[in-house]
């Protein structure tokens, strides 16, 4: 029961990092950009929130300059594919390979790599962290109970609010929304900034307040599994929350079936988050119906006044 008590805790540790990158491609890709620079840009931030925790001891600041850093690096990324017009998935691979070579020279050269920092303290709510099996659930830190708030808000933003469905409408047809004067390039343009910055946070999540610290390469693929997760969500905010949360109940049980005594091959534990992306990727393509919720524009460029 312990073993359990224990996996059930460390759950949401795990599901964060996924939950806020997945939303910030949600946002990214509802505009119409197709985002795979995920992986890199958590690696920016999880360096910049270290950088930042290591310079300034405080951890507001450490997670929100993550954030700025993040979109600083994004906008590579926005001149590539918004100016350039360069290939999506192309620019999306550059910006990976890109920020993996920078982060683990800027790491190495500032020395902040193996730096250990205290992280959050857990917060308790009363009577609910005492409750038999589930009590873990509720000692957490502030940015765990923060992040249904950012769902929150980023769904009613989505499909509540006029700007909302301006960027939707930018993302299924860029010449209709142009037409009525929506400034397609604006709008994708702070799409891209604003999803690059929770990814950020993401990737500073895992290294200021998981991890506690920062090694070269530490995100370990969690970009592209967020990546396969905003498809198995079909591009909706609450459905990658709870994707995110079945990812995270994979990582969550891997340290503790090893906690436990059961021997599992060292190379069978890495290869068990990407076996079951592969697997709820065929689930996805296999139970597909007529329909999609794919933006209509994804991954195409655009250009005023030119016909499709």
């Amino acid at each position: 029961m312990d073993i359990i008590s224990s996996w059930i805790g460390n759950i949401p540790e795990f599901a964060l990092p996924f939950a806020l990158a997945a939303l910030g491609l949600i946002i990214i890709e509802r505009s119409g950009v197709l985002a795979l620079g995920a992986e890199g840009l958590m690696l920016m931030g999880a360096l910049a929130g270290i950088g930042t925790y290591l310079v300034s001891g405080n951890n507001a600041i450490a997670l929100f300059s993550a954030m700025f850093f993040a979109a600083l690096v994004s906008l590579l990324f926005a001149f590539m594919v918004l100016v350039l017009r360069i290939n999506q998935v192309i620019s999306g691979l550059v910006l990976v390979f890109f920020c993996q070579g920078l982060s683990a020279l800027l790491g190495t050269l500032l020395d902040w790599t193996n730096h250990p920092v205290p992280g959050l303290p857990d917060i308790s709510p009363w009577l609910l962290a005492d409750l038999p099996l589930i009590g873990g659930l509720f000692r957490q830190n502030i940015v765990v109970y923060l992040t249904p708030l950012v769902f929150l808000l980023s769904g009613w933003f989505l499909f509540r609010s006029v700007p909302g469905l301006r960027l939707r409408a930018v993302g299924e047809n860029p010449q209709a929304a142009d037409s009525v004067g929506i400034p397609v390039i604006g709008y994708r343009l702070l799409a891209i900034l604003a999803g690059s910055a929770l990814i950020g946070l993401a990737g500073a999540y895992i290294s200021v307040l998981s991890t506690k610290m920062w090694i070269a390469n530490m995100i370990g693929g969690r970009g592209w599994i967020a990546v396969a997760l905003v498809i198995f969500a079909r591009w909706s905010p609450w459905k990658a929350l709870a994707g995110a949360v079945l990812f995270g109940c994979i990582e969550a049980l891997i340290p503790q079936l090893a906690a436990s005594g059961i021997r599992l091959p060292q190379y069978f534990v890495f290869m068990t988050p990407y076996a079951v992306t592969l697997a709820v990727m065929i689930w996805v393509a296999a139970g597909k119906s007529g329909t999609s919720s794919q933006p209509g524009a994804l991954g195409l460029p655009y250009v005023r006044e030119e016909r499709t």
